[in-house]
């Protein structure tokens, strides 16, 4: 009788890709992901343009991205994701209020969100179930949203912010961070006419009176989101 010698093939890892612009960040994610047997790091970004180029290379099942990168924009890259790879699943782990952004990254393309507070504690349940298929949010956002569903919303969502749109928030909040229209051009790669419509889209949306009140404005806002 011939005997099969030949061992078990071990199943693939599904393989996940950190896009992170803190070192430490993405240190302490792999530290965690690596621990278990059948999930891998097999790359890491900083930035939009580096994470594509690493997904083509790497081919991930699932891509973990902050909303706030080197040189570029989560949100833009999320919407990259789902224009070139569909089947891609995507969990954002950001510093930045759910409450605002959450429901913004769902619209995008991403299956999931979870703050940097929170993922110490439940990071592997978000990925496990964004893996397989499911949405992960938490228990507050997910009624949150069901609530607006039905204009039932209250807190944030009902904030004059909430009334711009993806493009108009990034450009904001990185006038908060205090960059010039000549930086947040470059960095998105429009041009300087382009932000300043932008500009003038969001003083008129949030009745601001000129680009000082702008300016203070954004600053105070980045002020709160930065210490939740």
């Amino acid at each position: 009788m011939a005997i099969d010698n030949k061992s078990p093939v071990a199943p693939e890892k599904m393989r996940i890709l950190l896009v992170d612009d803190h070192p430490m960040v993405r240190e302490r994610l792999t530290e965690v992901i690596q621990r278990e047997p059948d999930l891998a790091v097999c790359g890491e970004a900083e930035d939009r343009f580096r994470a594509l180029e690493m997904i083509a290379a790497t081919r991930p099942h699932l891509a973990i991205v902050d909303l706030t990168l080197r040189r570029s924009n989560g949100m833009e890259l999320i919407k990259d994701i789902r224009s070139r790879y569909p089947a891609l699943a995507v969990l954002v782990v950001s510093m930045h209020d759910e409450t605002l952004h959450a429901e913004r990254v769902i619209r995008a393309g991403a299956h999931g969100y979870i703050t940097k507070q929170e993922a110490t504690r439940k990071i592997m349940l978000a990925i496990r179930t964004v893996l397989t298929g499911g949405v992960y949010l938490s228990g507050k956002m997910a009624s949150q949203i069901a609530a607006s569903a039905v204009g039932r919303a209250q807190t944030k969502a009902s904030l004059p912010v909430n009334q711009l749109s993806d493009r108009e928030l990034c450009v904001f909040e990185m006038i908060g961070q205090g960059r010039s229209t000549r930086q947040i051009a470059d960095e998105l790669h429009l041009d300087v006419r382009t932000i300043e419509t932008y500009r003038a889209r969001i003083k008129e949306k949030l009745n601001l009176k000129d680009a000082n009140d702008l300016l203070q404005h954004a600053i105070r806002w980045m002020q709160v989101e930065g210490s939740l």
